[in-house]
């Protein structure tokens, strides 16, 4: 029995040493005043154990090595992090008050008489080689208004090009001994041993008289300090130091917390810093103790530290701009966004989600080759919100998508440009209606504890529109989190262990199924035909879709290529709604959740003229009047709305400068709102794209 008795001990400890409490988080701190601040951290709270490396890239390798686990570093060091070969996420914001954002500004002293126009052989002071306020914005805008003249890295390296526009710069992590170290006090070095590094060194450098200019952030300037100096505007003028908000160079995202990829680390690093700033066992943003560092560890200027959400990588966290600006500077280059500019391509990229999707898009492809060019090629990714990244990315061009992931896009900066045009070629919108089999009973408001079919999370007639309407007149928030409206169903795109994946099926493989609940056709319940089918098979009592589903997939339409729609009859469904009793399908304009706008094109603003010719010219030859009938846009051979929806009479344009709010309209945004109340069913993607303020613009 001893033995027995021993090793259970043994296991009891083991899984008391692996429990989340027992785990430290290792800080990766770079200079002896942090180390000081870190260790008298870890007396304070023990969660903490702290790792000294010499900078910041060597904390960036440590952390992806297991080493360390956190630091926090700004713009330009998360988009390091997030290359593949480190490939870490920001997982915690600092907030400055007001948001958590920060204006990047140029201080020169009162009275010297230039312009940020003006600024070629000025002295500089940077806070950092690659950081943002003191690097990236300000040499990216000199660059791009052509200010600093650079041909890019096959002309010469951009420090050469710094070097000679400066007469001399302190910029701390440069070459030592080069120009951009001739005004350093220290060893040039991105750390607390060169006294002109950081925001306060930068601002140092310009008061002690080593150089013009300084270019920091907007709260760096102390109040005493205000009245003998000013910013530089883009636009060659001169503003006081609290004009920054119309006299800066750029809004930039906080200074953020990046680790590993690993959601149980991100959880413990999360719960332990909030716990400290919750009980003020630690003051983590003062470094007061450590004079006359400042900064450390955290900016002194944060007021709390605010979560990321989840899947937020380092593109996201930044923003579209941002991740422009560090591309053209850096020597370091992403494939995607090197691609060639949207007018010198023949091409657009269409995004396909899932398998049946990318097979017609290859065939599509094919088809379009005129000469030697192609008009379209095929991206593929596993969901829509995928598809939208790419999209954002600058790795694909448009995708078609419903009503709720047209919100979801707007939200991220894209525009609808072309909308789908069902029954006559001036009706591009449709019906939310709810669909019961005939004489099971099942009403609108008998709806609560029965099962569900929908088209999928986020998406317009299956969730959006039902969702809202029962957050309004029934108050469903309430049952979210606690007895569940409906007792189950299934919502592509749901968590795997949501009761809104429990009756979805599949791809109907026995064993290994991947496709179980995911938002692509792959999930034989994904979409308008998928939920309806959800319904026939008996996986659901009621199903959310369009108003035309039930007759498209009846009455012996498509049935030699739809085995499930066998003998199925329109007259054996019926709609409800709210306010009345069970009506026939053919009912739809009395009895229907509402009208909402039609499926739709999304790309990058920038993208949109090209787009549209594009498309215009695919449907001349392919739409379904069109001249060349070896493929069909608007037609699915192998499954159902691939591409586009299968009633898609033509594709039209929407007008330039039309925004997602003005295409979807007053009523579906309130839905929208009321849907978004709801705050775990609001993707991923939309919570990462509306964190910051500053991420558009």
């Amino acid at each position: 029995m001893k033995p027995l008795l021993l090793v259970a001990l043994l296991g009891l400890l083991a899984s008391a040493f692996a429990r989340p409490g027992s785990q430290k988080v290792k800080w990766c701190v770079k200079s002896d005043q942090e180390l000081r601040k870190c260790l008298d951290l870890a007396a304070a709270a023990p969660a903490f154990s702290c790792v000294k490396k010499e900078n910041t890239l060597e904390c960036i390798i440590a952390i992806k090595a297991g080493e360390a686990d956190a630091i926090t570093v700004d713009g330009g060091d998360i988009y390091t992090a997030g290359l593949n070969n480190y490939d870490l996420h920001p997982i915690i914001a600092e907030d400055y008050g007001t948001d958590t954002c920060y204006y990047a500004v140029a201080v020169a002293k009162k009275n010297t008489g230039f312009g940020f126009r003006d600024l070629r052989g000025k002295k500089s002071c940077h806070t950092g080689l690659g950081k943002s306020a003191g690097w990236n914005i300000p040499i990216g805008s000199l660059v791009t208004m052509n200010v600093i003249e650079w041909g890019g890295i096959e002309d010469k390296p951009l420090e050469e090009a710094v070097s000679t526009f400066f007469h001399a710069s302190c910029a701390p992590g440069a070459a030592r001994g080069s120009k951009l170290c001739e005004l350093c006090k220290g060893d040039c070095s991105r750390s607390q041993r060169e006294p002109y590094y950081d925001y306060n060194g930068a601002f140092q450098c310009l008061v002690e008289g080593a150089g013009d200019v300084a270019f920091v952030k907007h709260l760096t300037v102390p109040e005493s300090d205000k009245p003998s100096y000013e910013l530089l505007c883009k636009d060659n003028t001169r503003a006081p130091i609290d004009n920054y908000k119309v006299c800066s160079l750029a809004r930039v995202p906080a200074h953020a917390v990046v680790t590993r990829k690993d959601p149980q680390l991100a959880d413990l690093i999360w719960q332990s810093l909030d716990q400290v700033q919750t009980d003020h066992s630690f003051n983590l943003f003062s470094s007061e103790a450590y004079a006359p560092a400042k900064n450390l560890m955290f900016k002194d200027s944060t007021v709390r530290l605010l979560r990321v959400p989840p899947n937020t990588d380092s593109f996201l966290y930044l923003g579209a701009n941002y991740m422009s600006i560090v591309h053209s500077l850096k020597k370091v280059f992403l494939p995607s966004l090197e691609q060639a500019s949207d007018d010198a391509s023949p091409a657009i990229r269409w995004c396909a989600v899932g398998h049946a999707e990318t097979a017609k898009c290859d065939t599509w492809s094919i088809s379009s080759v005129s000469g030697d060019t192609t008009s379209i090629e095929c991206q593929s990714a596993p969901t829509v919100e995928e598809c939208l990244k790419k999209i954002m990315r600058k790795e694909a061009d448009a995708v078609a998508v419903d009503g709720g992931q047209v919100f979801t896009a707007g939200k991220c900066g894209l525009v609808p440009v072309m909308v789908e045009q069902y029954v006559q070629v001036t009706s591009s919108s449709y019906y939310a209606v709810a669909v019961v089999k005939k004489g099971s009973g099942v009403t609108w408001d008998t709806l609560k504890g029965k099962k569900s079919c929908h088209t999928g999370i986020g998406r317009t007639a299956g969730w959006n529109i039902p969702m809202g309407l029962l957050i309004v007149e029934l108050f469903l928030h309430l049952f979210f989190s606690s007895a569940k409206f409906f007792s189950s169903g299934c919502a592509p795109g749901a968590e795997p262990n949501s009761p809104f994946c429990s009756l979805c099926v599949g791809s109907g493989k026995a064993v290994g199924d991947q496709a179980k609940c995911k938002a692509s056709a792959d999930e034989k319940y994904y979409g308008y035909a998928g939920a309806f089918r959800c319904l026939v098979e008996g996986g659901g009592d009621v199903a959310f879709i369009k108003h035309t589903i039930v007759t498209e997939n009846s009455n012996g339409k498509r049935t030699a290529l739809i085995y499930w729609a066998r003998n199925l009859r329109s007259s054996d469904y019926q709609l409800i709604c709210p306010g009345k009793g069970p009506v026939e399908i053919s009912e739809y304009a009395t009895c229907n959740l509402a009208q909402v706008p039609a499926h739709a094109v999304v790309t990058r603003p920038e993208s949109h003229s090209k787009v549209v010719r594009i498309l215009q010219e695919q449907q001349a030859r392919f739409g379904n009047t069109g001249t060349d009938p070896s493929f069909r846009m608007f037609q699915s051979e192998n499954g159902k709305n691939l591409l586009f929806k299968d009633s898609t009479k033509c594709l039209q344009e929407v007008p330039l400068g039309t925004t997602y709010e003005q295409f979807l309209g007053n009523p579906y945004m309130d839905a929208m709102k009321a849907v978004r109340h709801c705050s775990e069913t609001t993707p991923d993607l939309e919570k990462s794209c509306t964190f910051h303020t500053c991420q558009q613009g």
